[in-house]
């Protein structure tokens, strides 16, 4: 979704995550930056990540961005990462994403290659991540039809962009329900 979003408008880029986790079957080599453990933790002691989270034994993390450009940023981070950019540039606008439906999100999980446990452990999480995520901020988007929810991201980001008198803004996460 994000992806899509940046091609939308040529002002946003999108961070790409480091990860713990092994890549996928039929996964994109570049959609993280796949690193070990300790390569992870070293990067993070050395303060280069603006959000950092552990997931299923996995570690996440954004690299530090630059917000000094003329670009916003989007990040696919998860509730833990959002409440770390929360505190840290509340200014950023956040935008939770959600399934449609438990049994649509355990499809997509399944699909992208996550095993039953994987699937069972998201799900599980999914109710009480739902609840903090809408206290976390207004804007709530379901994903059912791709090109709705990124014209509603994307309004959601042009209406900010609006308020502020049209120029980027620095972080605009957008959070993840299945990453």
């Amino acid at each position: 979704m994000a992806a899509r979003l940046v091609e939308r408008d040529p002002s946003l880029w999108l961070s790409k995550s480091w990860t713990t986790r092994a890549r996928r079957p039929g996964e994109s080599p570049d959609a993280y930056t796949f690193v070990d453990r300790e390569a992870f933790e070293e990067h993070r002691a050395a303060g280069g990540f603006l959000e950092s989270a552990e997931f299923l034994g996995h570690l996440y993390g954004t690299p530090m961005p630059d917000l000094s450009g003329d670009m916003d940023v989007v990040l696919e981070i998860d509730l833990q990462g959002a409440q770390q950019v929360r505190e840290t540039h509340p200014e950023a606008v956040l935008v939770l994403l959600l399934p449609p439906s438990t049994a649509v999100q355990a499809e997509r999980l399944r699909a992208r290659g996550d095993d039953d446990t994987e699937v069972s452990m998201r799900l599980s999480r999914g109710v009480e991540e739902e609840r903090i995520g809408r206290a976390l901020t207004p804007y709530v988007v379901v994903n059912e039809d791709l090109d709705q929810a990124v014209a509603q991201v994307g309004g959601i980001v042009e209406t900010h962009r609006r308020s502020l008198g049209g120029s980027p803004t620095g972080a605009e996460p957008v959070g993840d329900p299945c990453d």
